[in-house]
């Protein structure tokens, strides 16, 4: 399922993060913070930033939050409002509710609450999180530098029985694919032009920034 909409809740240093991120990506966001001051910072930077209490069922009806194709709970310093927060987005009928856990117990609280996704940001930077939101093949993803990322892909169907040289990454997209992890088991390091893609296998691949997104695009198509 392909994102365009995201809601994020709580904009503190991993909520702006992963908001700046996806804005940048090119994707609509709307921010809630109770914090005033931290709703103006980021109202320049996402679609939409408003000042307003996520723990009320009515204003986040008002929000219209119901409408959004993912939800974010990054509320970081009240594990209360957290937990509040994702059980009435969950029952608002949000399509996918990720949320920042601020430990492992909290994290299995959110389990048995049923939220679709736990981030645990000691682990997941928001920059790499954007890009697993938006790119539903996206598995894995890190920069190596301000120019360099190397990143995991699920091969798509589409692409299943492929050989590298059918699908050409390096003269299309510029990045090479250095390795697969084949979903029959073994892991092909450095495969050579012959080696056949199949569905699931995952695809480790490196390149710039641009070049990787290229690439995710053309995968999650």
């Amino acid at each position: 399922m392909k994102m365009n909409q995201f809601v994020i809740i709580g904009l503190g240093r991993f909520g702006s993060s992963l908001g700046r991120e996806l804005v940048e990506l090119g994707y609509e966001v709307l921010g809630i913070d109770k914090d005033e001051e931290a709703v103006e910072e980021m109202s320049d930077v996402l679609t939409h930033a408003v000042v307003a209490d996520s723990t009320d069922e009515d204003v986040l009806r008002s929000l219209g939050v119901r409408n959004f194709d993912c939800a974010v709970v990054a509320i970081g310093n009240d594990i209360q409002a957290n937990i509040m927060t994702s059980i009435l987005i969950k029952d608002l009928g949000v399509k996918q509710v990720v949320v920042k856990a601020l430990g492992e117990l909290h994290g299995r609280v959110l389990e048995k609450i049923g939220v679709d996704r736990i981030i645990y940001p000691e682990r997941d930077m928001g920059v790499r999180v954007a890009h697993q939101l938006v790119s539903p093949n996206l598995l894995d993803y890190i920069e190596l530098s301000k120019e360099y990322t190397i990143a995991e892909l699920a091969v798509p169907k589409e692409m299943s029985g492929k050989t590298l040289k059918e699908l050409n990454p390096r003269a299309r997209y510029g990045c090479s694919i250095v390795a697969i992890n084949k979903l029959r088991g073994g892991i092909i390091i450095a495969p050579t032009a012959a080696d056949v893609l199949e569905e699931k296998d995952i695809m480790v691949v490196i390149g710039t920034n641009e070049q990787i997104e290229n690439f995710e695009a053309a995968v999650s198509r």
